[in-house]
């Protein structure tokens, strides 16, 4: 029999879905790791490090930098960086300023980057002089309000970033509200006092505007306030608390390679590995074999990553040669984790991953995999401590099914957004007339509170009548031994309606097989109305930022194919 709240049961002791989640300033975070973790290292970037002790000088100064500025409550300020220490110096140096941080994607195109810069009231952005990023927000300065551009060196040349060489030769010139741009050494060239701004309550305060993928029409700006992402931090925190005990705080080392302009680095991995005193080990992008090497050489504990990635690392010729006994706990997210890729995974490094789903609206926190006790591969696993979730019908959220029934997945708890920035019509439309959130993933929970995500519903197809989910079909395509990466689109059928084709990359060495190979081979695998009408090889699959493959791209891809045959 199904009880309420199923995944209480499920939760590994001394863990448990009741423990109240604290809640506070996200600066905070840093500043008890310094008391704490003074002389332990804080940040590893190409072998120069920082200690706890000298990451919150930095951001202190970095926070009297921009108090002269002028940033304090109210004042929006743009982070247009990749992972560096002057993104982690920044980002806590505003929130100590008492500002708010809005995150921006080097992909972005220009005409994106302009609306969020219009749509955020963005006034300040921090950016480096590298030809990627300093030219286009040249451009883009005098838009709206966006007025002061703070520039760092290349994320390459740490020689002249005072956290590095601990000294800095920046001229005093005067700075204040007014100056259009300064170095980012300048804005470090002080003691690190300021007066603290009070910031009244943690739940009201903006913190930062993490804007959607924007995947239907422009991107929305998520209102995070410090109180939901240090509830989210503390949530994942709880999820470790097993026994045997599975992290030791100030002696783990994290590899951070995911992009902080992302909410699932800032806060799953950078927040949450701050709160531990984790060692920081940054990556600025994803190159498998320079990951090999620091798991290796580096010793590094925990990882976290997305599916791409850890089907990136499994098929590398390298990874049984890789010392990974130092690897004690890999994370997957932004996702669905293919089952094989899982399991060979696992084979390889006798590590398992676990697997949570969250959105940019949860700051991301939303389910996790128990790291003792019960685990399912396939599943995100179970709501979070404190975060309530049911399932509703798709096209009817005041219908709530029981557990166990396929319907969209609505959320609600501390690390749930206060709504969408200027579009109160847009955050009406995520809610339900309970005040649970609508995520627009379709998925059910089994007996046991596990969860398990079947699609997005934008993503679901209708094949001769029915509810086809890719998914579904991808997990099976994924079982293929010739196959890296599949994703799985709907084309236009004259019989069926739609027919779902699928876009496969193969393992190195892989010979490709012909459709009829693969429909003989899926044939004990899937349902007559699920089987897949059409295939393509491509070398590798369209990607976002952090290394989601993307279906849009692909969607667009054989629409403007189409076109061009009509």
């Amino acid at each position: 029999m199904v009880i309420d709240r199923p995944w209480i049961a499920s939760y590994p002791a001394p863990a448990s879905w009741h423990t109240p989640i604290a809640t506070g300033f996200v600066y905070e975070v840093l500043d008890r790791s310094a008391a704490r973790f003074a002389e332990l290292p804080a940040i590893d970037m190409l072998g120069k490090k920082a200690t706890y002790g000298e990451f919150a000088a930095l951001a202190d100064r970095a926070a009297a930098g921009f108090r002269e500025l002028g940033v304090g409550p109210g004042v929006h300020v743009g982070l247009y960086l990749p992972n560096t220490p002057h993104y982690l110096v920044a980002f806590f140096g505003i929130l100590k300023a008492g500002g708010t941080v809005v995150n921006y994607s080097p992909l972005d195109v220009e005409s994106v980057l302009r609306h969020k810069i219009e749509d955020s009231r963005t006034q300040i952005v921090v950016t480096l002089d590298v030809p990627a990023l300093l030219p286009m927000m040249e451009r883009l300065q005098g838009t709206a309000g966006f007025r002061t551009l703070v520039v760092g060196q290349g994320a390459t040349d740490l020689a002249a970033f005072p956290a590095f060489a601990f000294a800095s030769d920046a001229a005093r010139e005067h700075v204040d509200a007014m100056t259009t741009r300064v170095s980012f050494a300048r804005l470090l060239h002080n003691d690190g006092a300021f007066e603290p701004t009070p910031l009244g309550d943690p739940s009201s305060t903006v913190a930062v505007i993490q804007y959607t993928g924007g995947t239907t029409g422009l991107p929305k700006g998520a209102i995070l306030t410090h109180a939901n992402l240090t509830a989210a931090t503390n949530q994942y925190y709880e999820t470790t608390q097993v026994e045997p005990p599975l992290l030791a705080e100030g002696s783990e080392r994290t590899i951070l390679v995911l992009p902080l302009f992302h909410i699932y680095a800032l806060t799953s991995v950078m927040l949450m590995a701050v709160k531990i005193g984790s060692e920081l080990i940054l990556h600025p992008r994803f190159d498998v074999d320079a990951i090999l090497n620091d798991l290796h050489a580096k010793k590094a504990t925990m990882f976290y990553g997305v599916p791409t990635m850890y089907a990136a690392l499994a098929n590398h010729p390298r990874i049984a040669e890789v010392d990974l006994s130092a690897l004690k706990y890999c994370a997957s997210g932004g996702a669905p984790l293919p089952v094989e890729t899982a399991t060979r995974f696992f084979e390889l490094t006798n590590v398992d991953i676990s697997e949570g789903w969250g959105m940019t609206e949860t700051s991301p926190a939303g389910t996790f995999t128990p790291t003792r006790g019960l685990r399912k591969r396939g599943s995100c696993g179970i709501p979070v401590p404190g975060a309530d979730m049911r399932f509703v019908a798709v096209g009817d959220p005041t219908t709530v099914l029981p557990y166990g029934e396929r319907g969209e997945i609505v959320i609600k708890g501390p690390n749930v957004m206060a709504g969408y920035w200027q579009n109160d019509a847009a955050t009406r439309e995520m809610m339900t007339p309970d005040g649970y959130l609508r995520t627009g993933d379709v998925g059910y929970m089994d007996d046991d509170g596990f969860v398990y995500i079947v699609d997005r519903i934008k993503d679901m197809l209708l094949c001769s009548g029915y509810n086809v989910y890719p998914r579904n079909i991808e997990e099976a395509i994924y079982t293929h031994p010739a196959v890296a990466e599949v994703s799985v689109i709907g084309i236009p059928d004259t019989y069926r309606g739609e027919s779902p084709k699928a876009f496969i990359a193969l393992r190195p060495g892989a010979m490709p097989f012909s459709f009829e190979e693969l429909t003989e081979y899926l044939r004990d695998k899937l349902g007559k109305h699920e089987m897949i009408g059409a295939i393509e090889f491509r070398d590798a699959l369209p990607k976002t930022a952090v290394g989601k493959i993307q279906k849009s791209v692909l969607v667009d891809e054989e629409r403007a194919r189409r076109a061009a045959m009509a």
